[in-house]
């Protein structure tokens, strides 16, 4: 591992979220480069994690994702987090992460799980469906040293985290599939208000995921496929000033003040739980 753990943004046609994705790794020290699915998978080799970012991969031509996941750098991302690289996928890269079946990847290499189009209920009513962009709030409901991804952050931690997609309910024709990934603390975060309240009712949950799901790990910890975007939410400024909660009143405190509004926003512990386990790995 370089002196500096190096991170590769791995961008597919159409994805569009690479700029502000590495800005996010490098505010937590890391060294990150784009890079682009044309290139020799092989290289991937030469980086401590890889972030596959957001956007709409081939036009989310067929299903979200399920083109980018035939490309040969996936092969690559199935070999490299076998051999336990931490890998984050976000929106559009969760669901490629999901096509891939690397995510949950209780047998790797096979799709085990769907990140459907949203259908969002009340009471077990639909009421809206389709795409869907929004602020959220999400629980960590695993330990945090569970996930790579989180082992910074403090138990049960409430992240305020935007979304924006149109194909992120987690769902699975396997019946009990997401109470066996939530006993083996796989499912890595929850919808929920601003006060940590877990529920599947929209607009709590925004696109009617099963149990509420934001997402899931693989059962190394080592992968996490993300719907909302941390990368959107890394810095205090981009929190909205109306938002309900302690990120919203944190938002309103540093009005007019700089400095504060530069300070980490929610999604930052997310990058910075990546950060830590490198330097523990160092």
């Amino acid at each position: 591992m370089a002196a500096v753990p190096r991170v590769a943004v791995v961008q597919f046609p159409g994805m569009n979220c690479e700029a502000e994705t590495k800005l996010a790794l490098e505010a937590v020290g890391l060294e990150a480069e784009i890079y682009r699915w044309n290139r020799d998978p092989a290289g991937l080799d030469g980086f401590d994690a890889m972030v596959v970012g957001g956007g709409f991969s081939y036009q989310d031509r067929v299903r979200s994702g399920v083109i980018a996941a035939r490309e040969p750098i996936c092969e690559r991302l199935l070999t490299l987090a076998g051999q336990g690289r931490p890998i984050l996928g976000i929106c559009n890269g969760a669901q490629v992460l999901v096509e891939t079946g690397l995510v949950p990847g209780l047998q790797p290499g096979r799709i085990e799980v769907a990140l459907a189009p949203n259908r969002m209920t009340q009471g077990g009513r639909v009421v809206r469906r389709d795409y869907f962009c929004t602020w959220t709030h999400l629980r960590l409901v695993t330990p945090p040293q569970r996930c790579v991804w989180t082992a910074a952050l403090q138990p049960a931690a409430v992240l305020a985290i935007p979304m924006a997609h149109g194909e992120g309910r987690f769902t699975s024709a396997t019946a009990g599939l997401f109470e066996q990934l939530a006993a083996d603390g796989q499912l890595v975060w929850q919808y929920c208000d601003p006060a940590g309240v877990v529920s599947e009712d929209f607009p709590i949950c925004p696109n009617g995921s099963t149990r509420a799901t934001a997402a899931v790990c693989n059962p190394a910890g080592n992968v996490l496929a993300i719907m909302p975007h941390p990368e959107r939410a890394s810095w205090l400024r981009q929190v909205p000033q109306d938002l309900p909660g302690p990120w919203g009143a944190a938002r309103r405190a540093a009005y007019g003040q700089a400095a504060a509004l530069a300070a980490a926003g929610p999604g930052r512990g997310i990058f910075a739980s990546l950060a830590q386990s490198l330097a523990v790995a160092l």
